[in-house]
């Protein structure tokens, strides 16, 4: 019976950490005004009829803070590129000189901070919601076991333990997000 009960709370372990991996995902799609290659991530290109990850047909690089340069592994896809980041509207203004694509990262106004700012504590609260959702599922699988004859002082431990798993978890939210919007408000 026991070993039911330890499922169900490795697995309510592993679909918050899944909550967090997705949260840090999102967060690095949040741009905070410095140039990165993670801001690409998702523009696909054309490519041969295929909709392509851009970093699968060109070499993304960071030359300074404010630069990205984008060297396809095949020429004639400059413009498919130049199109495709376009496309994407991520507001940056693509420009190529021929052998690479060349995007100036603009700095970001206080109000745009403030923007990127909700939309992280919106991504974050999606990551609450998740580990929530986690935690009362497992709570009635608990309460189904409890049913089925298990104990009440072995279900009610369970259950103390996937809450201070969830507490856990959102204390971990917190924290990304706030390094996440100290991050986005520095100037």
């Amino acid at each position: 019976m026991n070993e039911e009960i330890d499922f169900i709370l490795d697995s309510a372990e592993e679909s918050m950490n899944a909550a967090i991996a997705h949260l840090e995902k999102s967060f690095l799609n949040i741009r905070a005004g410095k140039a990165s290659p993670a801001m690409l991530g998702s523009v696909f290109v054309d490519y041969y009829g295929s909709q392509t990850p851009l970093n699968q047909v060109a070499k993304i690089s960071i030359p300074d803070a404010r630069t990205i340069t984008v060297q396809p592994f095949e020429k004639n896809l400059l413009h498919t590129i130049e199109k495709a980041i376009m496309i994407a509207n991520l507001g940056f203004n693509p420009m190529n000189n021929g052998d690479v694509v060349i995007i100036s990262v603009p700095p970001l106004t206080e109000e745009r901070r403030r923007d990127l700012a909700k939309q992280a504590k919106a991504e974050a609260e999606d990551a609450k919601i998740s580990v929530r959702n986690v935690r009362k599922d497992a709570n009635t699988d608990i309460k189904k076991l409890e049913k089925d004859g298990m104990s009440e002082d072995v279900c009610k431990s369970a259950e103390d333990e996937v809450q201070t798993l969830t507490n856990t978890y959102i204390k971990k939210i917190d924290e990304l997000t706030a390094a996440k919007e100290a991050e986005i408000m520095k100037v």
